[in-house]
């Protein structure tokens, strides 16, 4: 069933609709519960579409198997996804910085207040981004500290490689996961892939992970992959940042989520004119890439990496 969860009038005589599709037994099963998967609040991030498309593909294919709700939030902001922009197109915001909303506010702001109305009451749910356009990052999902005792049993049978435990100061409050944790309602955040694209590879292992916590809710009774063990971190000394020392074009040397020793070259800075390296990025310490440049083109501070120091993973 598919459902328009709000809408609003635009100029021109054009209607934004925010739309739904839930999955659900043919006959009411008594106490079943409830898995929002939502994506698209920022339009540059694609990644999210795909593994929609596969939770719901696998759920037809065995549909006998399913014994709770599924419901799917394809495109949060679908004229940002229409146009390619990272924010609502002509208002110039992110949506993600407008939660809870406001029901008697503007149309951005009443927008967001009944997303978070239609979803909210969940069991639990996954709210799904990419990076942006400069950055891969592997499957992770991140985790405000408030919230950590509720999260991380959710995070482990998710299938993510890593999980990321955040102070509460890093953690804006205006945002959509925020806005759910903090009312009761469970939202792991996960941050996979890279902008304007889609990885395969990830979202097949987190569509695995989304059906390991459907089972888990009592969901789905069908066949589902052991999740893989993701490392725990929630050490803010446990992740090193790498930063571009001057500007140039980037080429990296190693592969994403590759462990590395301390002084190993982890890509260069070159200038294409001169045909001279400006600089070797090499790693501080011994320890895992999990966040890699995908745009070449740097300035002088551009995030380049993120290392996870060996310790955090051979505790």
């Amino acid at each position: 069933m598919i459902k328009t969860v709000v809408s609003v009038g635009l100029p021109v005589d054009e209607t934004l609709a925010i739309k739904k599709r839930r999955i659900q037994p043919k006959e009411k099963i008594k106490g079943m519960k409830r898995i929002s998967i939502v994506t698209g609040i920022h339009g540059d991030e694609l990644e999210g579409q795909y593994v929609c498309f596969e939770v719901a593909r696998r759920i037809e294919e065995a549909f006998g198997n399913l014994k709770g709700i599924v419901d799917i939030y394809p495109a949060i902001n679908p004229l940002g996804i229409d146009s390619i922009t990272r924010g609502i197109p002509a208002f110039d915001l992110d949506m993600n910085r407008l939660f809870p909303g406001n029901i008697e506010g503007n149309m951005t702001e009443y927008l967001a207040a009944d997303i978070l109305k239609d979803v909210s009451g969940s069991d639990l749910v996954i709210d799904i981004h990419a990076s942006n356009i400069y950055l891969t990052e592997i499957p992770q999902i991140r985790i405000n500290e408030l919230h950590e005792d509720t999260l991380v049993p959710f995070a482990k049978a998710s299938n993510v490689d890593f999980v990321w435990v955040h102070g509460a100061s890093t953690v804006l409050e205006s945002t959509f996961a925020y806005s759910l944790n903090s009312t009761g309602t469970p939202c792991l955040v996960v941050e996979m892939g890279v902008g304007m694209r889609i990885t395969k590879e990830y979202g097949n292992q987190l569509t695995d992970g989304i059906f390991s916590l459907m089972k888990k809710l009592g969901i789905w009774t069908g066949k589902t992959k052991k999740p893989r063990t993701p490392i725990i971190s929630s050490d803010p000394d446990d992740v090193s940042y790498l930063n571009a020392s001057v500007g140039g074009l980037f080429v990296p040397e190693v592969h994403h989520w590759e462990e590395l020793k301390t002084g190993d070259v982890i890509g260069k800075i070159i200038d294409p004119l001169s045909g001279k390296v400006l600089d070797e990025i090499k790693s501080p310490v011994d320890g895992i890439l999990f966040t890699i440049r995908e745009y070449p083109i740097v300035d002088e501070g551009s995030l380049v990496g993120r290392l996870l120091r060996k310790e955090a993973y051979k505790k």
